[in-house]
């Protein structure tokens, strides 16, 4: 009778992967490219690594962990993608789609922290660093944060805190000691304003970088500043994964890592701001006690997917929010990386049409990606599998993909910021003054915005 009430004790802690509630700890990293960091996300490819930039807290972390291949954002640029991390949901779903949208669809009251109280009132929470959005930390749900806080919060005079990395981490290890003490299971969230421009570094880290090149023409900040800036924000990464470890609780807590939108790379098409897979796909590592590290995953998963997956490791079965769209990655975690993602609807969808000369959306379904420009009427369809640089437009040899694709893009959209703002976009009437771009077809032919028109 012991030995089948172990064997089944040891059964539901295998499924489950936890004795006890776990912590998560989620890091989000601010504009970090997808090959951001010293860590390839594509093992087999070189160019999905920086061999400029230094994170060997990153490589340990990926080696105890797994590495996400198609990893991508909610959105191209910061506040709506974090609108949809919280909310769990597209920005079109939510509403939210560029950063002054305040209508959203949803109540905050439906957030993931609030969201995570209501299955399990043992969970605290706390969220520091960059906020950037109207609505406050605290209704939705977290119980400490540095309030509302927007880009320029992080550029400090403090020479000793660069980007406030280091004083975000005081915080968090005060929170994770308290929460410890008092025997509370959390969810904390570590918004670093690193990378984000302006770069700001230690001294004593922008000495090792001497000598590298500046940006190139037309580049925004110095090469040396930002390979320093990552580093500090890699060693803060480390200090607070130390500190799991001296709080005795790293066994117990699930440390998830990635950037709330992308950047230029050599090897992808575009950067922050459009919706190239360069603006969209992003650098994660994900941590989770018990299995297996140094793995990598190639299924494609989405930021928005982060309510689902820590309710799911946190209260296994409890249902979400109506309308919540991301899919757990539990299974997928716990198979190593093999079981499916199941999302409400599988597929993803991005929308930006301001701050950005030729307006566009995206849909990606299986390997099929379709990149729609409303100012030119124009959709490009790419297999982003094979072709990583978006540079062989499908459209014209599979019109009957395209048109599928673009049927769902639109009825995504409409569905979400409603059929008066969808007609004024077919009209050419984009939000704040952004009309046609010039020339025919994305970029006008050229490259710009970081898109590169189909061949």
């Amino acid at each position: 009778m012991k030995t089948l009430l172990a064997f089944g004790i040891s059964l539901l802690l295998g499924a489950s992967g936890f004795a006890k509630a776990p912590n998560i700890l989620f890091i989000l990293a601010d504009d970090q490219s997808w090959s951001g960091t010293s860590v390839r996300m594509m093992p087999a490819e070189a160019g999905s690594a920086s061999r400029e930039f230094h994170t060997p807290n990153l490589e340990k972390l990926a080696a105890q962990g797994m590495t996400f291949s198609q990893a991508y954002a909610a959105h191209c640029k910061c506040e709506c993608s974090r609108a949809a991390i919280q909310m769990g949901r597209s920005t079109t779903t939510l509403n939210a789609p560029d950063k002054n949208a305040r209508n959203w669809s949803a109540p905050v009251t439906d957030s993931l922290v609030n969201t995570l109280k209501k299955a399990d009132r043992s969970y605290r929470a706390a969220h520091f660093g960059k906020w950037q959005w109207f609505h406050t930390p605290e209704s939705m749900g977290y119980d400490a944060s540095d309030g509302i806080t927007m880009n320029e919060d992080g550029d400090t005079t403090d020479p000793e805190d660069p980007k406030q990395s280091f004083s975000i981490n005081r915080r968090a290890g005060a929170f994770m000691e308290s929460q410890v003490k008092e025997g509370h299971p959390f969810f904390l969230q570590l918004s670093y304003y690193a990378v984000h421009q302006t770069p700001q570094a230690l001294a004593a880290t922008l000495k090792k970088y001497e000598g590298m090149a500046s940006a190139s023409k037309g580049g925004r900040g110095d090469r040396a500043v930002m390979a320093a800036m990552t580093e500090d924000l890699d060693t803060c990464v480390g200090a607070v994964l130390k500190k799991l470890e001296e709080l005795h609780i790293a066994e117990n807590t699930i440390v998830i890592y990635t950037s709330d939108n992308g950047g230029r790379t050599s090897l992808l098409n575009g950067g922050k701001g459009d919706l190239g897979e360069g603006g969209i796909r992003e650098p994660m590592i994900i941590r989770v006690p018990g299995i297996k590290g140094g793995l990598n995953c190639t299924t494609p998963v989405i930021s928005y997917d982060l309510m689902a997956t820590v309710l799911d490791f946190a209260a296994p079965g409890f249902v979400l929010p109506k309308g919540v769209e991301g899919g757990s990655w539990k299974p997928l975690l716990m198979s190593a990386g093999k079981a499916p993602v199941k999302r409400p609807i599988d597929r993803f969808v991005w929308h930006q049409v301001v701050e950005v000369e030729h307006p566009q959306s995206a849909i990606r379904i299986g390997d099929y990606k379709l990149l729609y420009f409303w100012d030119t009427k124009e959709g490009l369809l790419f297999d982003v599998v094979k072709d990583l640089g978006e540079t062989r437009d499908l459209a014209k040899q599979n019109p009957e993909i395209a048109a599928k694709l673009l049927a769902e893009l639109m009825a995504h959209i409409r569905a979400g910021i409603g059929e008066q703002a969808s007609a004024e976009l077919e009209r050419g009437e984009f939000p704040q003054g952004r009309g046609p771009g010039k020339g025919k077809g994305p970029g006008g032919g050229k490259k710009k915005d970081g898109m590169k028109k189909g061949k």
